[in-house]
């Protein structure tokens, strides 16, 4: 479980990142995370990571309390995390095999289950015929299916993607979401950050949206449909298909504070699904 509360993260520069925030990510579930830039996403990311603290509130992330965290504590907890990121980050003279053994000699695990871990998860990724080349020698998609492999390497149980897709192609987008969504399945839980508004629309899944530092739309089926109402459906994704401008997402933001300030002045009503959707519930 991943939960927020009232969490706030103001930079040394006066650059107020997130204001008050409030959720709770459940095991399991996978999320998106959308919003324009500086909306506070990769901040969102580097608290969950461990690599920011907040400026107040909390973070328990597999119940340990990340703004209580020791730093001798961090390496251990970051084993837990499976990090996937929009630049690869792969090491280009390094085979593929041994960019993602990597992960698992960094925290000293013995030669013979790394001989066995790491053709088992390539194979997942449908990469045992690329394991003696090199980075530079893949495609933009198969480099991200070996930071993908990389990230499963030490058995994750919670998957964090920094825009996992954005150097790729749409197609290519659409099968690397394919393969989270399969791990997803498995029972591991996956926080993936994107501005492709397709994929959200193509996926039946809990969608976050980040305004200006604050949450302004969390839910389902309805929440992902509001927010992506100007995409085409995935059978129009091709290689030809170019992704929509940013989402103008402050309309979220106004339209929830109409929703407060009527709430005031009435009786206490139930929460409209307009706004609000249970995360995870299919």
């Amino acid at each position: 479980m991943i939960q927020f509360s009232n969490v706030s993260k103001k930079y040394d520069n006066g650059t107020h990142a997130l204001k008050d925030i409030n959720l709770t990510i459940d095991k399991g579930e996978f999320v998106f995370v959308v919003g324009s830039s500086g909306a506070g996403k990769s901040t969102f990311l580097k608290l969950m990571m461990r690599e920011e603290v907040p400026s107040s509130g909390s973070i328990i992330v597999e119940d340990k309390d990340l703004t209580k965290m020791k730093k001798r504590e961090i390496p251990k907890f970051r084993r837990k995390l499976g990090i996937v990121f929009q630049d690869f980050r792969l090491i280009p003279n390094m085979t593929v095999f041994d960019n993602v053994a990597f992960a698992m000699r960094v925290i000293g695990t013995k030669e013979k289950k790394i001989r066995r871990r790491v053709p088992y998860v390539l194979s997942l990724m449908g990469l045992n015929e690329k394991a003696r080349n090199y980075p530079q020698e893949l495609s933009g998609g198969e480099q991200q299916r070996v930071a993908l492999a990389r990230a499963l390497a030490n058995n994750a149980e919670i998957i964090i993607a920094d825009e996992p897709t954005g150097n790729v192609d749409p197609q290519m987008s659409y099968e690397i979401v394919d393969l989270l969504m399969r791990l997803n399945e498995a029972g591991t839980t996956v926080i993936m950050v994107t501005h492709e508004h397709s994929l959200v629309r193509c996926f039946d899944k809990r969608v976050i949206i980040l305004d200006k530092g604050t949450v302004v739309a969390d839910g389902g089926s309805l929440i992902r449909e509001a927010a992506t109402s100007h995409i085409n459906p995935i059978s129009e994704i091709s290689n030809e298909y170019v992704v929509p401008p940013e989402e103008d997402y402050s309309a979220y933001a106004a339209q929830n504070a109409a929703a407060s300030q009527t709430a005031e002045n009435s009786e206490p009503v139930e929460t409209s699904e307009e706004f609000i959707v249970p995360g995870g519930e299919d």
